[in-house]
């Protein structure tokens, strides 16, 4: 099994991601640059957490823009999995691979905090080392990320159970504290949340070690 991270102008948590996809699953991880237009041959895509080109527009608006883009796209689409963590997450809702958008957290400020954050689906390929219900403590670290969808869609996202995770202590007013959401045939996840800086005790937290273990049992 193969992964690849890919690194747009201002990525900073790229070579975390990486680290933990090595650590938990021993799998090699490629970098690719965001300009390139082809994925090698891997069975996850990894969009990491950062400011992809400054934030100058929409928080992930330009990335989602990028040529390394309709390649992950196409690897979704024929059933490749695909996860995006915090600005990775924006990446995704501005690629229209995940419903919603993520706007200015409703305090406006910037907020770096470990949150408790619910597992809400276990029964997919990135939860499926939790049990229901299960807490976790993962750090946040984002100034947009203020989960929004209108009331059809949330009716969608709720009925459909593509509710990964829930904050238990909102920090940025998401929409029903909605933490992380999957696409429709649960292949792809985008979470705000960093399970990536939190895979060792040292770092603050291991729970998001279930997260990678996940993918382990799952695509090995």
């Amino acid at each position: 099994m193969r992964a690849a991270v890919i690194t747009f102008p201002g990525s900073n948590c790229d070579r975390d991601l990486a680290v933990a996809i090595e650590t938990v699953l021993d799998w090699p991880v490629d970098r690719v640059w965001h300009g390139e237009t082809a994925l090698p041959g891997v069975d996850l895509v990894a969009i990491p957490g950062g400011f992809s080109y400054g934030d100058y527009l929409r928080s992930g608006a330009i990335a989602s823009r990028s040529p390394i883009m309709a390649a992950v796209i196409r690897h979704a689409r024929a059933g490749g999995y695909v996860l995006g963590i915090c600005n990775g997450f924006q990446v995704l809702t501005e690629a229209g691979l995940l419903p919603g958008a993520l706007i200015r957290n409703a305090s406006l400020k910037f907020v770096c905090r470990h949150v408790a954050v619910r597992v809400e689906n276990p029964a997919t390929a990135f939860t499926a080392a939790f049990a229901p219900g299960d807490v976790l403590s993962l750090p946040v670290a984002h100034h947009d990320g203020n989960y929004v969808i209108d009331a059809d869609g949330l009716a969608r996202l709720e009925g459909e159970r593509q509710v990964a995770f829930r904050y238990l202590d909102n920090p940025n007013g998401s929409t029903a504290d909605i933490a992380g959401v999957l696409s429709a045939d649960r292949r792809v996840l985008g979470m705000m949340p960093h399970p990536e800086r939190a895979i060792e005790p040292a770092l603050g937290s291991s729970d998001g070690r279930g997260v990678f273990g996940s993918l382990l049992a799952e695509l090995s």
